[in-house]
């Protein structure tokens, strides 16, 4: 993964990959505990993974409203960054070097409750939560996390994971580790 600071010497032929760039899954981490997150915190490390699953793949969360709510949501079948199976359910293994580049910047902070991390943002990152909020580059992410939070926000990473393997046990539980989820 590559920070965009990092890339001044990047070649101009070669195409650049957002989902390569670390600054790409910090915005969306950010919005996720803005958007989805109460008062801008998110509890557990596995909620936001879970959270982030259902934002990042819309075909299955349309799926999921569809069996929770019998409601039909509009979906684009493109994922815009894949994650892999993991031990509870959809990963992204670059999770820790976002979090960490998100904390070292002061936008957001981790504290430990027992086993529970809870993810809060900052003062600063709020306000980088807003501008990206009403930034138009990403109005279809945001779209798409308001549809996450009211169906799914407001439970716990435990019911989420449960949930993925009740719903996808094809797609996502029967894969092996660190397989891709596609």
């Amino acid at each position: 993964m590559k920070s965009l600071k990092n890339l001044a010497n990047y070649p101009f032929s070669l195409p650049l990959i957002a989902d390569e760039i670390l600054e790409f899954h910090a915005a969306r981490l950010i919005l996720l505990l803005h958007i989805c997150g109460t008062n801008d915190m998110v509890n557990g490390l596995t909620k936001m993974a879970k959270l982030d699953f259902f934002i990042r793949y819309p075909e299955f969360f349309a799926f999921a409203s569809q069996v929770l709510e019998n409601k039909v949501v509009p979906s684009k079948e493109h994922v815009e960054s894949y994650m892999v199976r993991y031990h509870y359910g959809p990963w992204d293994q670059r999770y820790y070097h976002v979090l960490a580049y998100l904390e070292a910047r002061q936008l957001i902070q981790v504290m430990k409750d027992n086993k529970t991390y809870n993810l809060t943002l900052t003062k600063d990152g709020n306000k980088i939560a807003k501008e990206l909020e009403n930034d138009d580059n990403y109005l279809d992410l945001v779209m798409q996390m308001h549809m996450v939070s009211k169906l799914l926000g407001n439970k716990n990473g435990a019911y989420l994971k449960n949930l993925i393997y009740k719903l996808f046990d094809k797609r996502v539980g029967s894969l092996s580790l660190g397989e891709p989820i596609k």
